[in-house]
């Protein structure tokens, strides 16, 4: 690895300009170009007089989001699900209240439009969850497939749960056996045990709320029972170069490359059922899936959550800086290619795949500034690595 203070100091001196504007109290960073890593660095504090490492837990929030999505894609490629099954022929008590017509890639795209369900208290009981999400109604005047409207966590919830009724496995262990650990992302978990809980210890990074003078610690993300809720859209925590090895599995599969994956690899308890191979040997995914799910599949539609044209793939934001590189919200900087792929975390993180450049980025900062500051920090930390990297 070459060392980052030299090949990326103007970045790097962005995330401390950040810890002394109070945006956050650390962060991690992980880049890799053409197969190589670039940095692989911590600074700051993790938790109170704990530094921020490498190693450090984070809490990805909607960054891992794509987790799920090739959760999906592999079931889709198994023949247990369709993108464009209707989400009732496998959870019927999901078409309640004009929901009927929702499929799954409604679901991925974000044009399901039953954003009421945004507002439940993440830390209900699965399937206290479900049930309330699955009542919830269709927004009036919303035309399935044809409005867009970004949803945090409600319509992942239903994801998670239909891995869970095809499948057998909650969302959670599914990721962990067929993803996690195949790509060898050890620390990363979407619901983390409690005996695991004990062992990371300070290794257990926590969020920030940022003020303008101080932190605030959340509330909620950073208690024992939310490192182990079961959150699809939200919940994945491992440190963020996992995050960039998981995007450096995806350009490989569009690479057409070989890595080594084993699917299924982890032997599990007896009553889980026997899942045939799927996906080219060797592979997270065939790549023709995984052209489905980075290509426009949502193209040109305003988003009534982010109040901005935004352009989606199936589960992934894809570039949309047409639709204005100094606007758009959770972006990949102004530098980034039209090819480029991935998603962000809710005023704190971001990973990338850009396949053009054959690039990596994942980022954490654990301190939410609000939007108009994070997205200036994440516009400028995304558009340097370009032009560190003679790419701009």
């Amino acid at each position: 690895m070459r060392d980052p203070t030299i090949a990326l100091p103007k970045t790097l001196a962005l995330l401390e300009l950040g810890m002394h504007s109070i945006l956050h109290p650390g962060a991690q960073l992980y880049i890799s170009w053409r197969g190589e890593v670039l940095a692989d660095v911590a600074l700051g504090e993790a938790r109170p007089g704990v530094a921020m490492q490498p190693e450090t837990l984070t809490l990805w929030l909607s960054a891992g989001k794509p987790i799920t999505a090739v959760a999906i894609a592999q079931l889709v490629e198994r023949g247990m699900l369709a993108f464009d099954d209707l989400v009732s022929r496998h959870l019927p008590e999901f078409a309640q209240n004009g929901k009927d017509a929702i499929t799954i890639r409604h679901l991925l795209t974000h044009t399901a439009g039953f954003r009421e369900a945004d507002k439940l208290a993440e830390n209900l009981p699965w399937d206290a969850m479900i049930a309330r999400i699955c009542a919830t109604s269709l927004e009036a005047e919303w035309n399935v497939g044809a409005k867009a409207g970004y949803q945090m966590m409600s319509s992942w919830f239903i994801l998670g749960e239909l891995i869970r009724r095809v499948d057998g496995r909650e969302a959670g262990r599914y990721v962990r056996e067929n993803i996690f650990e195949p790509l060898g992302m050890g620390d990363s978990w979407m619901g983390i045990p409690a005996d695991q809980i004990a062992r990371y210890g300070d290794r257990m990074g926590m969020m920030y709320y940022s003020g303008r003078t101080e932190f605030r610690v959340h509330p909620f993300w950073n208690a024992e029972e939310d490192f182990a809720a079961c959150r699809p859209g939200s919940g994945v925590r491992g440190p963020i170069r996992e995050l960039g090895k998981f995007y450096e599995a995806l350009l490989d599969v569009l690479s057409d490359r070989r890595t080594p994956f084993r699917p299924e690899s982890r032997s599990g308890s007896s009553d889980r059922r026997a899942a045939p191979e799927f996906g080219a040997p060797g592979q997270l995914l065939q790549p023709e899936t995984l052209r489905e799910l980075t290509a426009r599949q949502r193209i040109g539609l305003f988003d009534h959550t982010f109040q901005h044209t935004l352009d989606l793939g199936l589960g992934f934001i894809v570039d949309s800086n047409r639709h204005g590189a100094g606007t758009v919200p959770y972006g990949y900087g102004r530098h980034a290619s039209e090819a480029t792929f991935g998603h962000s975390g809710s005023q704190s993180s971001c990973a990338f795949a850009d396949p053009e450049h054959q690039l990596v980025v994942a980022w954490h900062c654990n301190g939410q500034p609000g939007e108009p500051r994070h997205q200036k920090r994440a516009r400028e930390i995304n558009s340097m690595i370009y032009e560190e990297l003679g790419l701009a």
